[in-house]
């Protein structure tokens, strides 16, 4: 399985950014996806997961209201767009992949992408 993360860069507080995330090397629908971010100095976070059909969506309290994921089977996508973004977001973000059809427990995610980091200015 492979991961492909991208999108990531400098934005300014109050700004909005779109990741992607391109898998290969599985049947994409068939499994729930995730976005993961760690910031320096932190453990990395579980922020949003979706499930493998993308009907059933959960977020962190820190991010939720201001980001939203979805996933385009068709296309083995998954993206996190993130609006209103602050300071404190600014971490390497990561995509990855569960065996389960969808989870809320990160230790359930075996799959992942290099990460790309959001730096967001104040």
């Amino acid at each position: 399985v492979q991961l492909q993360a991208s999108g990531g860069g400098l934005v300014q507080a109050g700004g909005s950014l779109r990741l992607s995330c391109a898998a290969s090397g599985r049947t994409f629908g068939r499994y729930g996806m995730g976005w993961f971010r760690q910031a320096p100095g932190k453990e990395r976070e579980l922020i949003a997961a979706i499930s493998m059909s993308g009907g059933t969506t959960s977020f962190a309290n820190s991010v939720k209201g201001r980001f939203t994921i979805s996933k385009d089977n068709a296309k083995n996508t998954v993206y996190l767009q993130m609006n209103n973004l602050k300071p404190e977001d600014t971490a390497v973000y990561y995509c990855a992949s569960s065996d389960s059809y969808y989870t809320r427990t990160p230790s359930e995610y075996g799959y992942w992408g290099q990460g790309t980091l959001v730096t967001v200015s104040s």
